[in-house]
């Protein structure tokens, strides 16, 4: 049976938005009413065209699983349609990604229930209603696999729903007082020496990223790779493998073929290429290539230092330095780069989530003190959920736009008294000067209180009218701003941490550079509303 007509008018699509030329059925049953009109939204911004009944025009079906579909679709009517029948999960995928995703992974199978796997996620997305995302990462995909693995998905799917909701009952208990959908607020303390950073009144971290890694013998790999194409200077080789590593993190599988994995965003036909050969032999011939090849091994090792770019670790090469060792006599190297080598250990080493969070809390308290009212975030890995950081990623503004100039230098000489800054890289102060950039930047280093272990840090103070273009671009990932810049692009826009600008026109109606005017947004989903690019939550954005 059709749905009814809506009285409200579906608005027109977006003819150049990720779902341009498609034609969508929505299976009502199962699904909120409210969730399934954020859903239609969506199509129809990124160029869907949403119809009311099953015909012809129409070449994508969804639907919660097949019990749904066939309460509101005759499987007679449904064994003649010639397009895609799926999970609505294909739907939140590709808004995830970014892009649309292969559908063959959430095709529904008319012929067994017992193949098909109800999309989880909804139900639990449903049962949840403080978490405001609209899109979920891959966690629930259906995996084309044999009946027994079938089976254990579903019992996997059902437990980690009743963990989430068990998790989510008790959050309710805590915050019974906040406002839906508000973030909460918890007093927290740190344990430092004197006690000094008590009972501090900060925002709840965000939600953490904890996918089922359950590919780790692939992505251990692909992060070396990463590394050494880096130092090598060769970003769109290192890109490829950033960008997949989240993928196959998601995966609720071990990956025993690519097959499994093919048509997943970025992997291609040569990724799937190493993927089965990792699994299938347990290592990588280019890896073991580039970690036997001395010149290559050497400038990845140097390239890793703090400061060492990819030119200065080939001319170091040059000069015979092999070991981390022989850098410590080259009397060209900067202050900036002998810091890097004499703590390269410490540099290295991930910092915990709880490290991290109560440093965050000690930089609050010590900016409070200086400038009531200022605003300090963590972002990076942190913000976006992750159990361990590489360094720490400070985000600063001050809500009336003007407390901020000359608030990073003495930010920093408070930091210092107090032993927590203890190595400079980088200072450089704007906000005060007639330059075209306002933005304060502190890179160093800093040890948690009563420890000596150097952590990197980064300190950027923005204007507060441009404070969400800084907060998205400190967030990251990289995968997620390097989308919005293209996307910025592509609607004659420059997109960077310090604005979004309308371009210029080069010669021969090319893009020129940037305009000196950044357009002015007061929160980062505005930004993203603007560049019609789907919401994530900071927890969302490991893409």
């Amino acid at each position: 049976m059709a749905p009814k007509k809506s009285k409200n008018r579906t608005p027109s699509p977006d003819p150049n938005g990720i779902f341009s030329g498609i034609s969508v059925y929505l299976v009502e049953k199962g699904v909120q009413n409210r969730r399934l009109q954020v859903w239609k939204q969506k199509l129809v911004q990124m160029g869907a065209t949403i119809e009311e009944r099953l015909s012809k025009k129409v070449s994508h079906v969804f639907a919660v699983d097949l019990n749904s579909l066939l309460q509101q679709v005759d499987r007679e009517r449904l064994t003649r349609y010639k397009g895609f029948i799926l999970l609505y999960q294909w739907l939140v995928d590709s808004l995830s990604s970014g892009e649309k995703v292969s559908e063959d992974l959430y095709l529904l199978n008319l012929d067994s229930e017992e193949d098909n796997i109800a999309d989880k996620s909804l139900d639990w997305k449903q049962e949840n209603e403080n978490v405001s995302s609209d899109c979920e990462p891959l966690h629930h995909k259906r995996i084309k696999s044999s009946h027994e693995d079938v089976e254990s998905f579903k019992v996997e799917s059902k437990r980690d729903a009743d963990n989430n909701a068990v998790s989510e009952t008790l959050n309710s208990s805590i915050s019974s007082d906040n406002l839906p959908d508000s973030p909460s607020t918890a007093s927290m303390s740190l344990d430092t020496p004197g006690g000094q950073f008590k009972d501090v009144n900060v925002l709840q971290p965000s939600l953490p990223y904890s996918p089922p890694d359950l590919n780790k013998n692939i992505t251990e790999i692909f992060g070396k790779l990463i590394n050494i194409y880096r130092a090598l200077g060769e970003d769109r080789r290192s890109f490829s493998y950033y960008k997949v590593i989240p993928v196959i993190e998601k995966l609720p599988f071990k990956i025993e073929s690519a097959d499994q994995v093919k048509g997943l965003p970025g992997i291609g036909k040569s990724m799937q290429d190493h993927i089965q050969e990792i699994v299938t032999n347990g290592n990588l011939s280019k890896l073991e290539h580039f970690e036997t090849d001395e010149k290559v091994r050497t400038i990845s090792l140097f390239g890793e230092v703090w400061g060492i770019g990819p030119a200065t670790a080939q001319k170091l090469y040059e000069k015979g330095y092999r070991t981390l060792d022989d850098l410590k006599s080259e009397d060209s190297l900067t202050h900036s780069q002998r810091v890097g080598l004499k703590y390269f250990d410490d540099i290295k080493t991930r910092i915990p989530r709880q490290e991290v969070q109560d440093m965050e809390l000690l930089l609050q308290k010590a900016g409070e003190d200086i400038l009531p009212g200022v605003d300090i975030v963590c972002g990076g890995s942190f913000r976006r959920g992750k159990s361990s950081c590489g360094d720490l990623d400070i985000v600063i503004t001050h809500p009336d736009g003007k407390s901020h100039k000359g608030f990073l230098s003495r930010f920093v000489k408070r930091l210092k008294d107090m032993n927590f800054l203890r190595e400079d890289l980088i200072f450089s102060t704007h906000s005060e000067e007639d330059s075209d950039s306002c933005v304060d930047t502190y890179f160093g280093l800093c040890t948690y209180p009563g420890r000596e272990l150097r952590r990197r840090i980064d300190l950027k103070v923005y204007p507060r009218d441009i404070y969400a273009f800084g907060l998205i671009h400190w967030t990251g990932n990289d995968v997620l701003n390097r989308r919005l810049r293209l996307l910025a692009d592509s609607k004659g826009y420059r997109l960077d941490d310090t604005g979004l600008f309308p371009a210029t026109h080069g010669s021969g109606g090319k893009k020129g550079a940037k305009a000196s005017t950044s357009l002015k947004f007061g929160t980062e989903k505005e930004v993203f509303d603007f560049l019609g690019f789907p919401w994530f939550e900071p927890h969302e954005r490991n893409l």
